[in-house]
């Protein structure tokens, strides 16, 4: 059996608007607190991160948990074919920042929110980011991603089925999620109701724009950013999960000879029984993000 928590400390849901977009996030722990910005995954909302943001609060972090535009309870985008991709998501971090008045976070991304974190950091579509990130953690993301993922992911998220019950479309999250890992049922009936919308014909389906995978139609190599992790210059930890088909051994080897990794940087950890993307929700994996930015909190003054 896993322990894990089930009474979450209270937060706060919030909306900025940004590039003329309104998003949606959720903001843990205090005002005053180092700011960790947590970043969910292409098809997913900023709910995933309830488990890591209520740990990460306890620890004396605020941490502010987005939803990407056209995803949860965040606007659709009215260009989808320019503005889903990475630049876009970039300009849209930077704005978020300037609106809550944050000067520096740290960054936990899992999959797309590391890339989103990856090109922050990096500084070349937003350069006024590149000084305001302070660590990186990569859940199962990576500068280049393994093209058959990248095609059945595609293919998920791009048909979103309907269903006639929530419970069915619960169904469906534990057979296309199951890579997560070891979720608990309450786990999974909440990942469930925070991102489920109704359709016009009273079907259920999840809440997201199925335009979302214009990225990889209008922007086929936006995920091939090896120029961009080259110009991270903060430390970064790369957490793979062990069966991940997103992210190769090879390429986390690569990792290690180029930008952080050469830099001495960067450090991997493979999270067992788990493929693409670690759920964050259990003491292993929350335990390893909250030890990382503790060690960088300890290397050099936060700010607000």
């Amino acid at each position: 059996m896993i322990a894990v928590t089930t009474n979450l400390a209270p937060y706060r849901s919030a909306y900025a608007t940004c590039v003329g977009y309104e998003l949606h996030y959720t903001e843990w722990g205090h005002p005053e607190a180092p700011v960790v910005i947590a970043w969910h995954g292409l098809a997913r909302t900023g709910r995933d991160m309830d488990e890591l943001a209520d740990y990460l609060a306890g620890r004396g972090y605020r941490v502010i948990c987005p939803d990407t535009l056209g995803r949860g309870l965040s606007q659709w985008s009215v260009s989808p074919q320019e503005e889903y991709c990475l630049r876009f998501y970039a300009c849209l971090a930077r704005e978020l920042f300037d609106q809550l008045g944050i000067t520096q976070a740290h960054w936990v991304g899992t999959s797309m929110g590391g890339a989103i974190g990856t090109v922050a950091a990096a500084g070349l579509f937003e350069p006024s980011l590149k000084g305001r990130i302070r660590s990186l953690v990569l859940n199962d993301n990576a500068p280049q991603l393994a093209d058959a993922a990248i095609a059945r992911i595609r293919a998920y998220a791009g048909q979103p089925p309907a269903f006639a019950t929530v419970r069915e479309l619960e169904a469906f999250f534990r057979q296309v999620y199951a890579p997560y890992g070891w979720l608990s049922d309450a786990q999974w009936r909440r990942l469930t109701e925070t991102s489920v919308r109704r359709l016009p014909d009273g079907r259920v389906t999840p809440h997201y724009d199925p335009a979302m995978v214009q990225q990889f139609i209008a922007h086929p190599n936006d995920y091939l950013i090896w120029d961009h992790y080259d110009q991270v210059q903060v430390p970064v930890l790369c957490l793979r999960g062990a069966d991940s088909d997103l992210v190769l051994p090879e390429t986390v080897a690569h990792m290690r000879t180029r930008g952080p990794g050469t830099a001495g940087r960067l450090t991997v950890v493979e999270v067992p029984d788990c493929g693409h993307a670690p759920a964050l929700n259990v003491p292993s994996q929350l335990l390893c993000v909250g030890d990382f930015l503790a060690r960088c909190e300890a290397a050099e003054p936060s700010g607000p």
